[in-house]
């Protein structure tokens, strides 16, 4: 099995930049240390769009992501930060 990664772009409110990087930035942080199958989660700031955020995760097989789609704590994080965003895509893709 393949290990997978997750790119999510997020359109934040720029009244709401300071409170969703801490959502989303404990949100990594208890990924990290609950989930042995999360490999890697980076919140990112571009330097040039200040209106966007975005988080890069690596899971290390389809089993590990499943957890975390179970994980109690996705659908708080998500009910946290829903005001504080206008959209969201995400890109799941397979590393080769």
């Amino acid at each position: 099995m393949s290990a997978i990664a997750i790119f999510v772009e997020y359109d934040v409110k720029p009244e709401s930049r300071d409170a969703f990087k801490r959502v989303i930035g404990a949100h990594a942080k208890g990924t990290l240390e609950d989930e042995d199958g999360c490999e890697c989660f980076h919140v990112l700031s571009p330097r040039e769009d200040s209106a966007k955020m975005m988080v890069y995760e690596v899971y290390r097989d389809a089993e590990a992501l499943a957890v975390h789609n179970r994980s109690p704590r996705l659908p708080q994080v998500r009910e946290d930060y829903k005001d504080m965003i206008t959209d969201k895509r995400i890109v799941v893709s397979d590393i080769v």
